[in-house]
């Protein structure tokens, strides 16, 4: 699904958690606590003049917390000449960059699960829409300095899942992050960048002709916004985030103290799947990928198959997959450098008729039987919430059945 077009409006909340994003840095749990004491409108003013919200409740803020949050306060005021005004957020979203906020439409709703980590907002380029591609995504993570192994892997399985109608999440670095978005764009599969640097910053800039097509195809996410550049902390910060958004995490190789671990262990606390490829038992590079399988429950997979059987809802069947992927793809050969597109591959589909829910059976009868329909009049045909009916038109598309078109929504043409 495509991006919501832009608008010319913002909201008083939309432009203060914008201005949230310039004054303090991501997963501040004292900036989420005075949003959801006060909302963010208060507390940028609260910022803007050095003074704390009055207390709400019955039970008054302990002296040693209010020095802390105080302290806070003068850290964020530090920033205050950085701020944008409400017609420069707007002409952001003129350039291509959008700004999405908890409540709008396009917001990913699962990242509340972060508590008072979550983003304050998230800052946006790009085609597709964050939301409801993540609804069926996996992150697909590991070392920047990947072997042919991980980068060759991390491709056919990245561009296995993506002709099966999964976004694959991550983040935009060398490695086994270029080689999962490669993989998902030469199967025309939709793949997010989450970047730990400002959307329009091309980080790393050898990666700029690869983020402009993530941009054109996916979707490039960032918690810092336009024109902040990196430092060595955003990385972990931004991990947080790749995690959150996807169904499930995979490690491709890592070693054992790693960025990729780092967004594992983010996983596992948020209680995503968590799943890793096995590597040579002699390679320090996948030494975190087996302490995943051996000591935090990760599954192993060696198949997109098992990726998505493993990712998919109770009720949800994989048929066989086709010849060509029977094999375990980490059988790579040894000139492996470049990864094989999984295009022309015919996939099954991999939700079974007599296993579908009530739900997603009348959104399926729902379907006109020529052309288009929008999401909004599928949903009213179904007699189901609109909401309910992205999860059911996600599972569809997931397995073939229904496909993306201009009108919105028609039966696969497969």
């Amino acid at each position: 699904m495509t991006a919501p077009p832009n608008d010319d409006t913002l909201t008083e909340e939309s432009y203060a958690r914008a201005a949230l994003t310039y004054l303090a840095e991501p997963a501040d749990h004292w900036v989420n606590g005075l949003i959801s004491a006060h909302g963010a409108t208060r507390t940028l003013e609260a910022i803007r003049s050095g003074r704390l919200p009055e207390p709400s409740g019955d039970f008054p803020m302990p002296p040693f917390m209010l020095r802390t949050l105080r302290r806070s306060l003068e850290r964020w005021r530090v920033r205050l000449d950085e701020l944008p005004t409400p017609d420069e957020v707007i002409a952001f979203r003129r350039s291509g960059i959008r700004l999405v906020c908890p409540g709008d439409p396009e917001w990913p709703e699962q990242l509340a699960d972060l508590g008072l980590e979550q983003p304050y907002a998230l800052w946006l380029r790009g085609a597709a829409d964050l939301r409801f591609n993540c609804l069926h995504s996996v992150a697909v993570v590991g070392s920047r300095a990947a072997t042919a192994y991980g980068s060759y892997v991390a491709a056919e399985l990245a561009a296995s899942v993506a002709a099966r109608g999964w976004a694959v999440v991550s983040g935009g670095a060398f490695g086994v992050d270029a080689s999962a978005h490669r993989g998902a764009l030469g199967a025309d599969g939709v793949t997010v960048a989450v970047l730990a640097c400002g959307v329009d910053v091309p980080y790393p800039v050898g990666h700029a002709e690869l983020l402009e097509s993530v941009a054109a195809q996916g979707v490039i996410v960032s918690e810092w916004p336009p024109g902040r550049t990196v430092s060595r902390l955003r990385f972990l910060v931004r991990n947080r985030v790749i995690a959150a958004l996807a169904t499930g995490t995979l490690v491709v190789e890592a070693g054992e103290r790693s960025g990729a671990v780092n967004t594992a262990r983010h996983a596992r606390d948020l209680g995503r799947r968590l799943m890793a490829v096995p590597g040579p038992v002699t390679s320090d590079q996948s030494a975190g990928c087996h302490r995943i399988i051996r000591d935090w429950q990760g599954t192993l997979v060696t198949t997109a198959a098992e990726v998505i059987e493993h990712l998919s809802p109770v009720g949800a069947t994989l048929s066989p997959a086709p010849a060509s992927t029977q094999a375990p793809v980490v059988a790579a050969p040894a000139d492996s450098s470049r990864p094989k597109s999984s295009r022309r591959r015919r996939v099954r589909p991999a939700l079974d008729l007599e296993a579908m829910d009530l739900e997603t059976t009348q959104v399926l009868d729902a379907m006109p039987a020529r052309g288009g329909m929008a999401t909004t009049r599928i949903a009213q045909r179904a007699g189901l919430p609109p909401t309910a009916a992205v999860r059911c038109l996600a599972a569809l598309a997931a397995s073939g059945f229904v496909e993306r078109c201009d009108e919105g929504w028609r039966l696969s043409r497969a």
